[in-house]
C-alpha cells in the first residue's frame, strides 16, 4: 500500500482582507493624518488671511466651486470603481481556480483504473504538484521568491524544483508537467481518450486563470489618475474656504477638511484596490483561498486530519 500523504498548508507570508470591519474613526483618521494636516493647514491659512490679515481678500463664486467639486467627485469615484473592477475580476478568477481545483481532483481520483498502488501514487503526485502550483502562483503574484516558498518546496521533490529555476514561467511549467503525466496515464491505458480530454480542459481552465491574473498584475493602473486626483483635491482645499468663508466664518475650516478628506479617502480606497494581489489589507486573501483548496483536496484523498478552515482574526481581517 502506498504511504498516506498528509497535505498540510502553512502560510508563507501574511496577506489579508477585511471581511468584518472593526476599526474606529480614530484609526481612519490616523491612516490619512498627513492629508488631514495638509487640508487643515491650507484651510486655516486661507481663513486667517481672509479674517485677520486682509479683509475681503478674495472670494470665489459658489457655482464654479460646486461644478469643480462635482467634477472631482466623479473623477475619484471613476478611478475607485475602475480599481474595484480589477479587484473583482481577480476574485472571480481565483474563485474559478478553486472550483477547477475541486473538479480536477475529483476527475483525477475517479477516472484512472489499474493497479491501485501505481495509480494511487500517480494521483498523489499530481495532486501534490497542483498544491505546489497554486502556492507558486500566489507567490509569483505577490512578487515573492516562489522557488524558496516553503509551501512550494514542500510539495515538490528536489529534482522537479530545480528544473523550474530556468523556466520563464514556473507556474506554466508545472501545468505542462501535469499534462505530460496525464498523457502517460492515457498511454498506459489508465484513462481513455475522453477522460484525458476532460482533464485537459481542467488544466486549460487553470492556464486561463493564470493568464488573467498575470494580465492584471502586469498591467498597472495608470498612475496619472492618482497624481491628478491628488492635485485637484489639494487645489480644492484652497478654493473651497474662499467660497464659504464669508458665510461660514471659522467653520469654513472643518467644512473644507471634511469635504476634502472624503475625496481623499475615496481616492485612497482605489489605490488599495488597484493591485488585488498586493499585501495590503484590502487585497485578496490568497492564503485563505489556497487553504480552502487544500482542505478540499485533503478530503478527496481521505486525509483524516485536514487543515482548519481559515477564519478572520479579532480585527475582522482574513489572512
Amino acid at each position: 500500500m502506498a504511504p498516506r500523504v498528509h497535505l498540510r498548508f502553512r502560510s508563507a507570508a501574511p496577506a489579508s482582507m477585511f471581511v468584518d470591519y472593526h476599526r474606529s474613526i480614530t484609526a481612519l483618521l490616523a491612516w490619512q493624518w498627513r492629508s488631514l494636516a495638509l487640508f487643515t493647514s491650507i484651510a486655516t491659512a486661507v481663513v486667517l488671511i481672509e479674517h485677520v490679515i486682509v479683509d475681503a481678500w478674495f472670494a470665489v463664486p459658489a457655482l464654479p466651486l460646486t461644478v469643480f467639486g462635482a467634477a472631482i467627485g466623479i473623477f475619484v469615484s471613476f478611478r475607485t470603481n475602475s480599481c474595484y473592477d480589477r479587484w473583482w475580476e481577480a476574485r472571480k478568477l481565483w474563485g474559478e481556480l478553486v472550483n477547477t481545483s475541486r473538479l480536477f481532483a475529483s476527475q483525477l481520483l475517479a477516472y484512472p483504473v489499474g493497479p491501485r498502488t501505481v495509480v494511487r501514487a500517480t494521483q498523489q503526485r499530481i495532486i501534490r504538484r497542483h498544491l505546489a502550483y497554486i502556492n507558486l502562483l500566489r507567490s509569483v503574484l505577490r512578487e515573492e521568491a516562489p522557488l524558496r516558498d516553503v509551501d512550494v518546496v514542500r510539495y515538490l521533490d528536489a529534482d522537479e524544483l530545480k528544473g523550474l529555476a530556468d523556466e520563464s514561467s514556473a507556474a506554466a511549467a508545472l501545468l505542462h508537467r501535469q499534462l505530460v503525466e496525464l498523457a502517460k496515464l492515457a498511454r498506459a491505458g489508465h484513462i481513455d481518450g475522453l477522460q484525458l480530454q476532460m482533464l485537459d480542459r481542467s488544466v486549460a481552465s487553470m492556464l486561463t486563470v493564470q493568464g488573467g491574473c498575470e494580465r492584471i498584475k502586469k498591467t498597472p493602473f495608470p498612475q496619472t489618475y492618482e497624481f491628478v486626483a491628488s492635485l485637484l483635491i489639494v487645489a480644492y482645499s484652497g478654493l473651497l474656504p474662499l467660497g464659504i468663508v464669508e458665510d461660514a466664518g471659522w467653520f469654513a475650516i472643518p467644512i473644507t477638511v471634511l469635504v476634502c478628506f472624503a475625496f481623499r479617502v475615496i481616492d485612497q480606497v482605489g489605490t488599495m484596490l488597484e493591485d488585488p494581489f498586493s499585501m495590503a489589507q484590502a487585497a485578496l486573501p490568497l492564503n485563505a483561498l489556497t487553504t480552502n483548496i487544500e482542505i478540499e483536496l485533503c478530503k478527496r484523498l481521505g486525509d483524516p486530519d485536514p487543515p482548519d478552515a481559515p477564519a478572520p482574526d479579532a480585527d475582522g481581517v482574513l489572512m
